[in-house]
């Protein structure tokens, strides 16, 4: 079986492709499930972004068991992941232990980058290999959804 995406030839019970990941056959569904309890109607944010110097940015846990807590990212490059050495650190079994990198590059501007993570890591719904970010994006990393803020925007 060959994808259709890459054309890289798969065995023919492979459901997702060895080189891309994507899926190979049209009834395979991948869902994360939702988590209990939350309520996303109060989507206040409690911290003046619009104080944050030139060239930071910050992330908001919106969803997730530590929903309310906040991250800066000033460094040029902010890990993501389940490993404690981490710099966002996302401890849940549905984020990989290297799962994505905050990058600023010149401009500013910041991007997210999947390292490889086992689930994959989106934007405003859609799965990203890498993409540029703006304020309000919300990037989801295993169960966990983040509201994305820069400074200056």
């Amino acid at each position: 079986m060959f994808c259709t995406n890459c054309g890289h030839p798969n065995r023919d019970d492979a459901r997702f492709c060895a080189e891309c990941g994507r899926p190979l056959q049209d009834e395979v569904t991948v869902t994360l499930p939702g988590i209990e309890g939350e309520d996303e109607a109060h989507d206040d944010f409690p911290f003046p972004h619009d104080e944050l110097e030139p060239g930071q940015a910050l992330v908001l846990v919106k969803r997730g068991p530590n929903a309310g807590s906040t991250f800066l990212l000033d460094d040029d490059a902010t890990t993501i992941g389940r490993s404690p050495d981490s710099a966002v650190f996302l401890d849940d079994v549905t984020v990989s232990r290297k799962h994505a990198v905050f990058e600023r590059r010149p401009g500013p501007a910041w991007f997210v980058r999947d390292v490889g993570s086992l689930n994959g890591t989106y934007v405003n719904g859609e799965q990203v290999d890498e993409t540029k970010l703006a304020t309000g994006d919300e990037v989801q990393i295993g169960r966990f959804k983040l509201t994305f803020f820069s400074a200056g925007e």
